[in-house]
């Protein structure tokens, strides 16, 4: 018998199935599926896990997206371990109706923790965007240092930010061939929107230096944060010409946290931005107030001096280019890094000189071209007895 190895493409597309389950996930995964939808071999389903509903949806629509499923997840029930669960569960049912040929999630989110399982336990091939980033301590960030660590076990294919997070992943013994290094896809997301849209913030003054300030990791919660934003309060009392700008997390403990920043004539809390808005409020502020690990890719892009509220970082790469700073929450720690900003303008401009870490704006395109790899290695060529 004579085997035939078909070089046609399949007479239907492949699905990925994309899932995302918050504001961040839509954004960098928004990309990605995207790019996909160009793609001759294979086509997106993108999929709500709904963690995070309202900032969702909101970015869902900022990043023009379409959701395909929306899960039926039950948000009543807050534990971390009942909400994978359901997310899992729901995604093995959609599995079964799909026959998707990749699950593609993107981070650290219990929606990535389930997906990596789901995709494990149903045999589909799982494609990690944003793989191999550590921080060493696996009880922070916590959930995220240990969903991260458990979604890159099972991934087949690895799609690292850069070399640092690459080389993470040769010495947890995954194989090279398993490993891409593509660049952030944050970075692709903010680039487009830079270029997409030049209005100027309407939540940032030119005529004041203001700080932007976002804090949802849940170990800073309490005392930490509002350690923090007493420093953050009483240097704004120090600098008259400062003003803070706090996109609120919707979590009520991070609201409960910000609660010092409250009733000040030069701080404004405001409730999360649509990400055109936030990107151009970033362009327009003076330095960022972090715990979040987006702005610390986005803010060196732009030449935005960064804080970041954490002891340790997985993203050490902003770090190393001068950029961005550990101050962790310690009040005196926090008023001393804001004053040396404050006051020297040559600390200021070393950590505002625009870099570029975590990409070139081309992760999207590297990361489907290696699914379309995998899939014509993987799962073509169609196979077809042509004779005795």
């Amino acid at each position: 018998m004579t085997i035939h190895i078909s070089t046609k493409p399949l007479a239907e597309k492949l699905i990925a199935v994309c899932v995302v389950g918050t504001r961040p996930e839509v954004i960098k995964m928004a990309p990605v599926i995207k790019r996909l939808a160009k793609s001759d071999m294979i086509k997106p389903v993108l999929v709500s896990t709904g963690q995070h509903s309202n900032l969702l949806d909101l970015a869902i629509k900022d990043m023009g997206l379409t959701v395909d499923y929306y899960l039926n997840i039950n948000r009543s029930r807050s534990s971390l371990i009942d909400l994978t669960a359901q997310i899992a569960s729901s995604l093995e049912d959609l599995v079964g109706n799909l026959t998707p040929a990749f699950i593609v999630a993107q981070g650290d989110t219990n929606s990535v923790l389930a997906s990596s399982l789901t995709a494990f336990f149903c045999h589909v091939p799982f494609v990690h965007v944003e793989a191999g980033l550590r921080s060493n301590d696996i009880t922070s960030p916590f959930p995220e240092e240990f969903n991260r660590r458990v979604a890159a076990i099972g991934a087949d294919i690895h799609c690292a930010p850069n070399d640092g997070a690459a080389q993470n992943l040769v010495r947890e013994g995954v194989p090279n061939d398993k490993i891409i290094v593509t660049g952030n896809t944050g970075i692709d997301s903010l680039l487009d929107m830079v270029q997409d849209n030049e209005q100027a913030s309407q939540m940032v003054s030119g005529d004041e230096r203001t700080i932007l300030v976002t804090a949802h990791r849940r170990e800073n919660f309490g005392g930490k944060l509002e350690e923090a934003f007493a420093a953050l309060r009483c240097f704004v009392d120090q600098a008259p010409d400062v003003r803070v700008l706090m996109s609120a997390h919707p979590n009520p403990l991070a609201v409960a946290s910000a609660k010092g920043l409250a009733n000040h004539d030069r701080i404004t809390l405001c409730e999360p931005m649509p990400y055109s808005e936030m990107v151009n409020a970033l362009k327009a502020s003076w330095i960022v107030m972090t715990d979040s690990g987006g702005l610390q890719e986005e803010a060196p892009a732009l030449g935005k001096p960064v804080l970041v509220m954490r002891e340790s970082t997985e993203r050490p790469e902003a770090v190393a280019t001068g950029n961005a700073r550990l101050v962790g929450t310690d009040t005196k720690t926090i008023l001393e890094a804001l004053h040396s900003l404050y006051a020297s303008p040559d600390t200021y401009a070393k950590m505002a000189i625009p870099a570029f870490p975590f990409g070139d704006g081309k992760a999207a395109e590297r990361i489907v071209d290696a699914m379309e790899e995998f899939a014509r290695a993987k799962l073509q060529p169609v196979f077809s007895a042509t004779g005795l």
